[in-house]
């Protein structure tokens, strides 16, 4: 198991993601239109959370397989949609992660083994349909984005040869991101480098689709981080004995974990509630379970485990001072493999981040990871209330280690 598990620390370590592409789901992977991708473990459409009903809705009007809201719900319940995890298609999305044929994804590759994963595009402002949300506005907005924005990034990325993640994301870090939450540091970088080749490009459409990067847009490059470290984990994945974590996803009624040595396989349980603060005139009973794929960043590092990186969010999230950060990143090193080579804390010396969390680890110390994450309102359209952390309950890392040991 300990040359297993240094096998997939080394093969997380070493991706090198590189944004080469965005391209409509139905080009990057072999899919139907009547597949559609969500967020989490896999889960049927009439065990859905509401706000991920929604997104369904929106995704069906958005694909012309539903003309009204009614029609579209009576469709996803016709038996007719295959409904997937993100993850098992190497796709990765926030909150309801909902994910269809006719959509732009980010293409990420490692430069090394040309192995590709995709993410959706941030929304920007607004609620929009990872929260569920299937108004004309909404969908307006997806055709804008496949339309206008779509065609304007494909253009800058092949002008530029490709656009290196890795240096970003480590800058950011530096910059105070944790690449989960916060995202104001990254973002900024990724508009510095293309806002003005977007201008060559396009004049008349560069105004629209650089504000959409910038105003009230601040986790637009939380998309592409995930892609990226989605890549490290699937490079990660299948290696026999590895007692590794590959994956950590929601789906808003179940969280799960994937680990390296049985790929493909969930260990799941109920999502927990998120502990945080509320924007004003909401409380926990407006608030959904924990949702979306955008836990991968906890996998590879990020997130709750490099809360310290970022002291901006540290209330925001819920936690009463900087120490608690610090304490909670030490913490994460007792359960991982190893510290990352490449992206590093400044404030910790310059430790890496801690990668490569261990089933064995967790269940031996009884420390779990912690996730910083959104709080999804339970209701469709109403979008994000709140922010926090959650926990993941131990019992999945005991049913893993259970499944592993029995396999070898």
């Amino acid at each position: 198991m300990l040359k297993a598990n240094e096998k997939a620390f080394q093969r997380m370590a070493e991706t090198d993601p590189v944004l080469v592409d965005i391209v409509l789901l139905k080009e990057a992977i072999a899919i139907e239109q009547t597949t559609f991708l969500h967020a989490g473990p896999p889960i049927s459409f009439e065990k859905m959370c509401t706000p991920m009903k929604g997104a369904v809705i929106c995704g069906l009007l958005n694909e012309g397989l539903a003309d009204s809201p009614e029609e579209a719900e009576k469709v996803a319940l016709s038996g007719k949609i295959n409904f997937e995890p993100c993850h098992n298609y190497g796709v990765v999305g926030p909150m309801t992660g909902i994910t269809t044929y006719s959509m732009p994804v980010w293409v990420v590759e490692d430069r090394k083994t040309k192995k590709r994963s995709y993410a959706n595009l941030s929304e920007g402002s607004g609620v929009g349909l990872r929260f569920g949300e299937y108004s004309k506005e909404t969908l307006d907005r997806l055709d804008w984005m496949k339309e206008t924005a779509m065609p304007l990034f494909k253009k800058v990325i092949k002008e530029l040869g490709g656009i290196d993640l890795a240096p970003i994301m480590a800058q950011g870090i530096s910059m105070g991101d944790e690449l989960h939450m916060r995202n104001h540091a990254t973002t900024a970088q990724m508009i510095k480098l293309i806002s003005y080749k977007l201008a060559e490009i396009s004049p008349e459409d560069s105004p629209a689709v650089i504000k959409y990067m910038s105003v009230g847009n601040d986790q637009f490059f939380l998309n592409l981080a995930m892609a990226a470290t989605k890549l490290a984990a699937d490079a990660a994945d299948g290696v026999e004995g590895s007692s590794m974590v590959v994956a950590i996803a929601r789906n808003g009624v179940e969280i799960g974990i994937r680990i390296s040595g049985l790929p493909g396989r969930w260990f799941t349980t109920a999502s927990p509630m998120v502990k945080g603060l509320y924007f004003p005139g909401y409380s926990e009973k407006d608030a959904n379970p924990d949702i979306g794929d955008s836990a991968i960043m906890e996998v590879g590092g990020f997130g709750g485990c490099a809360m310290v990186t970022a002291p901006a969010i540290i209330k925001f999230v819920g936690a009463k001072d900087v120490k608690v950060a610090e304490r909670l990143t030490e913490s994460m090193y007792e359960i991982t493999l190893g510290e990352h080579p490449i992206f590093q804390i400044p404030f910790l010396n310059f430790r890496g981040l801690p990668l490569g969390i261990d089933i064995m680890k967790v269940v031996e110390t009884g420390i779990t990871p912690v996730l910083n994450t959104a709080i999804a309102s339970n209701k469709s359209g109403v979008g994000m209330v709140g922010a926090g952390m959650s926990t993941l309950p131990i019992n999945i890392f005991e049913e893993a280690l259970v499944a592993l040991s029995e396999s070898l």
